[in-house]
This record gives structure tokens, sequence and C-alpha cells, in this order.
């Protein structure tokens, strides 16, 4: 049983708190505390992220194989491209339902839902013998995924230490990568199969990846944060003590300094009492609505940027609009996927070290460049130039894409929801800017091959100009999130910033701004007082204690 202090964050707790006694049992979680704790989260919310990329490879493999195609009556390009994105629909949907549920179910136990649906979706997918039960399969796979992906990044940022926050969610989306070439790599392998095995199998094997969420996360603790939230605050500094490792206890003035800064910005937030309709329609706590804004952007930024064309339909893309031959579209598929991954891997190291701003524009550029070249030269292909030399130019730039945009377009977007919105509605938040991301992601997938096939080399000039345009729209208006803690950012919104932030420095600079660091400073002794005059108070007693046995003893 641990002693803990209850609410140490309220006005006079250095003289109420020290005899405020509440007991409450410590639960044990899977890795125990620290390191090892912070690893199986960090498995479970990677899990997931694999789970999202293995989704959006697989089909794209599976809908240019024979069997697949016989199966379902040879699709045109319409029905192709709805089949595929209905799957971005359910994602929507439960993107959208976890704003609702999210935070009572909780971070955990929300992940376990998601994946059930994936389950059932998976089955119904790979058991379908005709369109209607595929389309099906593809909605409620989607709806899990939706929940999940608006879970799992909100999860890691709320249970990691700000050092390490970013690196942990690009680690993620390294995750997601994996699952991606994975996906790649198993449909192209049972392309050599002439049955509906090569299309059955890469379906069913998600199951794999269900298996290792029900393992995992029914033994992981809750969101701290959330448990503030939720009234639970013995609980919160179990969990909080037990993240933090080094054999801390709840009492630690370190876990009390964390506490408390949490406290005071949910009870800063709870002061206004609004809903999220309240802050749609612009009232409640300064910045609200301009951070649901951001980090719905954020993600639109992600989907619009091209990313899902290549992703989903890179095959389809290099057979129709490159003229690859199928089996050698598959090869480039495979082997665009491992170029992925290890351009993800690398933003590890630069997602800390360079911000959210710098990685985002430079990643933005570099895109834009790529799709301007894969124009000029699908133009002279189209005209009727060396298609040989023309195609090898395009493929290269494609691969370029996929190196640039996992610099920092992968990652960022889908930190950056998770960071900057308030702990009232973080859950919220994050559902709505995954939402976006999946009805603009819709939009690509359901556009991309009646696009490919009418537009032509024009189709590319659309995604040129937009992906340029996202430089410009971070510059102005996206603060830096990096070295920061999730209450540095609040801070920072409560000091009404102007809209244009480009010349803000305590919004661009890099380092962790001097502001913060005091206000922290000056939290970290108050704790250490409070815990000095509970150790005091506890030490008096146990003399008194003492005094009362010797006394007995002597009578």
């Amino acid at each position: 049983m641990l002693n803990l202090q209850t609410h140490p964050s309220s006005p006079d707790s250095s003289s109420s708190t020290a005899s405020t006694i509440m007991t409450f049992k410590a639960k044990k979680y899977l890795g125990g505390s620290g390191a090892r704790l912070n690893f199986f989260i960090t498995v479970a919310t990677c899990t997931v992220l694999a789970f999202y990329g293995y989704d959006q490879g697989v089909f794209g493999g599976v809908i240019i194989g024979d069997p697949f195609l016989e199966q379902f009556d040879n699709p045109d390009d319409n029905v192709t491209a709805t089949m595929t994105s209905v799957y971005n629909l359910g994602c929507f949907g439960g993107a959208v339902a976890t704003a609702f549920f999210g935070d009572k179910v909780g971070r955990p136990r929300t992940l376990i839902l998601g994946t059930s649906f994936i389950l059932v979706g998976a089955i119904i997918q790979s058991s379908a013998y005709g369109r209607a039960q595929m389309f099906v399969g593809r909605v409620v796979a989607g709806c899990g995924t939706g929940i999940n992906t608006s879970t799992a990044g909100i999860y890691q940022s709320e249970t990691a230490k700000f050092a390490s926050r970013g690196k942990l969610v690009v680690l993620q989306m390294a995750m997601c990568i994996f699952g991606f070439m994975l996906s790649n790599w198993l449909t192209f392998g049972f392309s050599f199969v002439n049955s509906g095995a090569a299309w059955r199998f890469p379906l069913a094997f998600q199951i794999v990846f269900c298996s290792i969420i029900y393992s995992i996360c029914p033994f992981l603790p809750e969101s701290p944060r959330l448990l503030v939230r939720k009234g639970r605050h013995e609980e919160a500094l179990d969990v909080l003590s037990k993240l933090a490792g080094d054999n801390l206890i709840p009492e630690d003035p370190v876990v009390q300094t964390q506490y408390r800064s949490i406290q005071e910005a949910y009870e800063l937030e709870s002061s206004f009492n609004v809903t999220l309709w309240d802050i749609l329609c612009g009232r409640g706590r300064v910045g609200a609505l301009r951070r649901l804004i951001l980090g719905a952007g954020m993600q639109a930024m992600n989907q619009l940027s091209g990313i899902n064309i290549t992703s989903y339909y890179f095959s389809y893309v290099l057979i129709h609009a490159v003229k690859v031959e199928t089996q050698l579209a598959r090869i480039l598929s495979c082997a665009g996927s491992v170029n992925y991954l290890i351009f993800s891997l690398i933003s590890y190291w630069t997602i800390e070290r360079f911000g959210r701003r710098r990685m985002m524009m430079f990643s933005s550029a570099g895109v834009s460049m790529c799709f301007m070249v894969i124009t000029i030269s699908l133009s002279f292909m189209y005209k009727g130039h060396d298609d040989h030399a023309l195609g090898i130019c395009a493929v290269f730039f494609f691969f370029l894409f996929f190196s640039l945009f996992a610099i920092g377009c992968l990652g960022v977007p889908w930190l950056y929801p998770t960071e900057i919105n308030t702990l009232e509605v973080r859950t919220k938040g994050a559902a709505i800017a995954a939402a976006t991301n999946w009805i603009v992601n819709y939009m690509v997938v359901q556009v991309t091959p009646p696009g490919v096939a009418s537009l032509g080399w024009k189709f590319w000039i659309v995604w040129t100009t937009i992906s340029a345009s996202f430089v410009v729209w971070t510059f102005f208006f996206y603060p830096e999130t990096a070295n920061r803690t999730l209450e540095d950012i609040d801070l920072f919104f409560d000091t009404e910033p102007s809209y244009f932030i480009h010349n803000n420095k305590l919004a661009t600079q890099l380092t962790r701004p001097q502001e913060f660091i005091e206000n922290e400073k000056k939290t970290r002794a108050e704790a250490e007082a409070q815990f000095a005059i509970a150790t005091a108070d506890e030490k008096e007693h146990l003399k008194l204690v003492e005094d009362v046995q010797i006394s007995s003893e002597s009578v």
C-alpha cells in the first residue's frame, strides 16, 4: 500500500496535504517500471502503426493480381478506386467516434477495441467471394484503424519524457513503414501463387498484428494525464513514478513536480468548463480552437503531399503512368518500401535535433521538387520521347520522394496534434486531426486511378503545387513543439501569440525557452518544500509513536 498526498497542487497544499493521507493499491504492469515499461508501451503503439502501414500497402499489392481481378469480375478504375478508398471512410468514422468515447474507455482499452474491429474486418476481407463482402470488410477494418491511429500517438506522447517524445512517435511511423514494406514483399511473394491464396493470405495476415496487441495492452498502465483528468490522482502518481523508473516513489519531488504541472494545467483548462462544441464555436481557453485547426491542418498536409498515391498505388502508377511491366512494378514497389523504411529511421535522429518546423519545411520543399521532375519526365514521355530514359528518371524521383517525405512529412503530422492540443481536448483534438487525415486520404485514394487515366502527366502538377504551399503555411503559422513539455505548449498559447508566429522567438526557437525552464524550477522548489514538510511531519509522528511506546513499556 502507498501513502499518497491528495491534490498537492492546491494552493494550501503545504499545510493541508501532509495530514491528508489516502491509500491506493499499486498495480503491476508489463515490464515493471522505467525503461522496460516504456519499451512495452512503445511496442504496443508501434504495432498499431505497423497495422496501419500494412493495410496501406497490402490492398495495392493484391488489386493488380489476376486471381483477385478474376474473383471480383475485373473491376474498372472507378470500382477499384472505390473498393480501395472505402477503407478510409471507415477510418474516418472510427476516428470521429473516438472523440466521444476515447477518454471514457481509456488508452489501452481503446486500442484493444480498435484491434477487435480490425480482426473482424480482416476475417471478412480474406473470406470474401463478392464485391459487397469486400466493401464491408474494408469499412469494418477501417473503423478499427481510425480508432487505433487516433489513440496510439496520444498514448505515446502522454507517457513519454519530453526529450524523447518526438523520437518515439517517429519510431511509430518507422514501424508504419515497416508494415508497408512487409505488405509489399508479402504480396510480391504470393503473386507467384496462381490461386485465391495470392490475395486471401496477405489480407488474413493482419491477424498476426491483432495477437500482439491482445497480448500486451491489457497489462499496460493508463495515461497519467488522463487519470488526472478523471480525478484518479493516487493512480496517476503511481503511474508517473513507474514511468520515471529509478525506483522513484510517488512522494519524490521529481514525480510531484511533473504531477503538479499536469494538475495545474488541467485545473486552468477546467476553469473554463467548456465543451468541444464551445471550442469549435470560438469559446473557451485562449487558442484552443486555433490549436485544433493547427493539428487538423498538419494532418491534411500529410495526405495532400501525395504520399498515399504512392503507398496505395505505387505498382498501379508504375504500370499505368510510367508504363512499367507488372512484375517489374512489383519489384520496384518492394524496393521503394525498403528505401522508405531506411529514411524513416533517419528522422529518429533529426526530429528533435532540427525540430518540427524545419523538418516539415525541408521535407515539403523536397517532395514538391520531386513531383515537379516527375511531371516534366512524364510530360516528355507522353509526347513520344525516349520512354526508357525518362521512365528511369521518373522512378528515381519517386524513390527520392519516399526518402524526403520520410524525413519530415511522415512523422511530424502524426506527432504534432498530440502535442499542440490542450489536455481537456487532446483526445478529441487528435481524433479530429486523424479524421481530417482519413477524409483527405479518402479523396486522394478515390481520385488517383481516374486522375492518372484521364489527366496523364498533368495529374502530377496538382501535387507539385500543393506540396510547395506547405512550406509557406508551416513557416508563418506553426509554432515549434520540440524540446518542450506538453505543459510548456499550454503556457505559450496562454500568452495569446499572434497568428503569424514566424518572428516570435518563443514560438520558433529550437531550444527550450528560458521562461518555461524557470517555471519548472519554481514548481520543483514548491514540490521539494512540500516534500520536506511532509517528511518532517512524518518524523515527528514517528517520534510521538516511539515516545508513547517507551512510556507504555515504562508503565
